[in-house]
C-alpha cells in the first residue's frame, strides 16, 4: 500500500466553482478573489484579508508593508521552513534566531528576553532597540506557528510591547488554531497563511495576509498587483511591486474549501486521533503534547525519537519509505542550511533545543481525507519497525553484557 505524506481533499463542490470562473471568462482581478478575501477574513476574525500567490509572498509582502530593510534584524525560529527567513533576505533585513521551547518547538519567550538583556541596547531618546554586536536595529519578531500549534503570544506580544517591536505572525500552518479562544495569526500586526496543497485547505497554489490596518491592507494590495494604486489605472504605478496576484480560478478553490473547513479540520482532528491511540506507550517514540490554552490545527503529524539515538530518525525514514509510506524529517534548522551558512551571517549562538528538534522529529501522513485503512497500515507498519529496533537494542545490551562478563582465565586474579 502506498500512503502519501498529505493529499489535497477535493470534492464536486471544489470542480463547480473553478468551473463557473472558467466559463465567465474572467479568470483574474475579478469578484471571487474579493468574495475569497473578505469571508477568510470574517472567518479568521480581522478586519482586511488580502490574497496572494504563495504564503512565501505573503510573508514577503507582510514584511515589506512593515517597513523593514537593510540595517534591520528581526528574532524569529530556526526551526522552520526557510521561507520565514527567505522573507526577510529579500529585503536585506537579518533573522537573528533565538532558540524554541522543546515541548511545543515554537520561539521561547523566554530566549528572546535573553537575547534582548544580553545582546542589545534600548536607545534612550528615540526607544530602539540595537543589537551590539551587529549594530543593526530589532525591529520586530517573527514567530512561526510551527505543525499548527500556536506559539506563547501572550509572551511574545508582552516583550514586542515592551521594547515598541512589530510582530509579523506565520500561521502558514496553523489555519484554525486558536490560543486562549483567539485564531492564531491575529494577534500581531499582521499575519499570513498559505494554502499549498498539503495545508489545512489549498488553493493549489496561494496565500493570504490579514491585518486590521486599513493602510496595512492597501499597500499590500498594491504591492501585490505591480505597486499600482486603489484607482486600477493599469499604468499609474504608486511604489515598486511584484506580480504577486491570486487568480480567481484559485480563490473559487479556495472559497469551496473555506465553506467545508470545518470539515476538513474535523478530518485532520481524526487523524491525528487515530495516531494518538494506536502509537500511544511506545518507549521509542514520543507524541506530540497538549498546551494550556492552545487549540491545535493539525497540519502534520510530528513524532519525535530520543536524542541520544537520534540515528533512528532516519532509520525510520527510510523503512517506512521502503514500504510506501510518505514521512519526512521536519525540519532542519535554517541557520545550518548551506545556503545559509555560506552566504549570510551564520549563527554564533549555539541552538541546542532547536538542533536536538532538528535531528530527532518527524512527520507521519496527515490529510482529511485519510482512511483506516491507509491509517491501520501506517501505524502497523511504524510499531513493527520500532519493535525490530527494540529487539536490536535489547540483543546488542545482552551482548554486551555477556563481553563483561565473560574475563579469560589468565586475567584473573590467581588464587591465594
Amino acid at each position: 500500500m502506498n500512503v502519501p505524506l498529505s493529499c489535497p481533499d477535493i470534492t464536486d463542490l471544489e470542480v463547480e466553482y473553478v468551473a463557473r470562473v472558467l466559463r465567465s471568462g474572467q479568470l483574474s482581478l475579478g469578484p471571487r478573489v474579493v468574495e475569497f478575501e473578505e469571508k477568510f477574513a470574517a472567518y479568521v476574525g480581522t478586519r482586511y484579508a488580502v490574497a496572494v500567490n504563495s504564503g512565501t509572498s505573503a510573508l514577503h509582502l507582510a514584511v515589506r508593508a512593515q517597513g523593514i530593510g537593510g540595517g534591520d534584524e528581526v528574532i524569529t525560529t530556526s526551526f522552520s521552513f526557510v521561507a520565514s527567513s527567505n522573507c526577510l533576505l529579500y529585503e536585506y533585513a537579518l533573522p537573528v534566531f533565538v532558540d524554541i521551547d522543546p515541548l511545543t518547538f515554537n520561539l521561547d519567550p523566554r530566549e528572546i528576553q535573553r537575547f534582548i538583556e544580553s545582546c542589545c541596547v534600548v536607545n534612550t531618546k528615540t526607544g530602539a532597540l540595537t543589537d551590539v554586536r551587529t549594530s543593526r536595529r530589532v525591529r520586530a519578531i517573527l514567530p512561526v506557528h510551527v505543525f499548527g500549534l500556536p506559539g506563547d503570544m501572550d509572551g511574545i506580544m508582552r516583550i514586542a510591547r515592551k521594547y515598541n517591536l512589530q510582530v509579523i505572525e506565520d500561521a502558514c500552518e496553523a489555519l484554525g488554531a486558536k490560543y486562549k479562544g483567539k485564531q492564531a495569526g491575529t494577534f500581531g500586526d499582521i499575519g499570513v497563511f498559505a494554502f499549498y496543497p498539503n495545508k489545512q485547505m489549498t488553493t493549489g497554489e496561494g496565500g493570504m495576509i490579514v491585518t486590521n490596518d486599513e493602510r496595512t491592507a492597501m499597500v499590500c494590495r498594491s504591492l501585490r498587483n505591480q505597486g499600482r494604486g486603489t484607482e486600477r489605472d493599469w499604468l499609474s504605478h504608486l511604489r515598486l511591486g511584484y506580480n504577486y496576484r491570486l487568480s480567481d480560478i484559485h480563490s473559487a478553490l479556495g472559497l469551496a474549501q473555506l465553506e467545508r473547513i470545518k470539515e476538513l479540520l474535523n478530518g485532520r482532528t481524526r487523524t491525528a486521533a487515530f495516531y494518538e491511540q494506536a502509537l500511544s506507550g511506545n518507549p521509542l517514540i514520543q507524541l506530540p503534547r497538549s498546551v494550556p490554552n492552545c487549540t491545535r490545527s493539525w497540519f502534520v503529524y510530528p513524532i519525535q525519537v530520543p536524542l541520544s539515538d537520534c540515528s533512528l530518525r532516519d532509520r525510520l525514514l527510510t523503512q517506512l519509505r521502503a514500504q510506501g509510506i510518505g514521512c519526512q524529517g521536519y525540519f532542519p534548522a535554517i541557520h545550518l542550511q548551506p545556503y545559509f551558512q555560506q552566504d549570510y551571517s551564520a549563527q554564533k549562538d549555539f541552538l541546542p533545543d532547536t538542533e536536538a528538534a532538528s535531528k530527532t522529529c518527524l512527520v507521519l501522513p496527515m490529510f482529511s481525507s485519510a482512511t483506516e485503512e491507509q491509517l491501520g497500515y501506517v501505524c502497523n507498519t511504524l510499531l513493527r519497525v520500532l519493535e525490530t529496533e527494540s529487539l536490536s537494542r535489547e540483543n546488542a545490551i545482552t551482548q554486551q553484557n555477556r563481553v563483561r562478563a565473560y574475563r579469560p582465565a589468565e586475567a584473573r586474579s590467581p588464587a591465594l
